[in-house]
């Protein structure tokens, strides 16, 4: 009897999972990754150039987003790198989203591989449609830094920071910044 319990109770379980995996049983729930698109640039011009820009659904990321990167090379303080809040901002392409923007509290530390940056999350009034708030990151190899703006479509752009950071570690942007970096 306890081995016929046992049996259904292992059939039973199988059959939940089995019915909640929509992936055809090939990714565990660890393995499940947000999509990032790359799309066109659509921030303004200014004096550096426009970089790659990716956008990542709602469905992947809690919120719509928006991440625009580009390098800054030689812009970046070869001693320190992007060690503050004041770095960060004079790195930061905020003036690029336009309308109104304002800190929510003081940036913190990041890594995005080998290189040490900063994040700083901004409410955004006025700006484009597709945002709410933004999450501004920098981050360098020496004097050179990679610049990310991520417009976010909801108000809580630091809840979707770590996604930001995993995309920012994987191959596709990885290749990218050592190709630009010329490393």
């Amino acid at each position: 009897m306890g081995a016929v319990l046992g049996l259904a109770a292992t059939a039973g379980i199988v059959a939940f999972l089995a019915a909640g995996d929509r992936s055809g049983g090939h990714a565990a729930v660890g393995d499940i990754r947000p999509t990032w698109v790359e799309v066109k640039w659509l921030l303004p011009a200014d004096v550096w150039s426009a970089g790659k820009a990716f956008k990542c659904r709602t469905a992947d990321c809690g919120g719509e987003v928006t991440l625009y990167l580009r390098a800054k090379i030689g812009f970046c303080n070869c001693t320190t790198g992007v060690a503050d809040d004041e770095e960060l901002e004079r790195l930061a392409d905020l003036h690029l989203l336009g309308g109104k923007h304002s800190a929510d509290g003081p940036g913190w530390p990041i890594t995005v591989a080998w290189m040490k940056g900063r994040s700083r999350s901004y409410s955004v009034a006025g700006a484009s449609p597709d945002g709410k708030s933004a999450l501004i990151l920098a981050f360098n190899d020496r004097c050179d830094a990679i610049v990310g703006t991520a417009i976010v479509s909801h108000d809580r752009p630091a809840a979707v920071e770590q996604t930001i950071i995993d995309f920012l570690n994987g191959d596709v942007v990885l290749k990218w910044a050592q190709t630009t970096l010329g490393l």
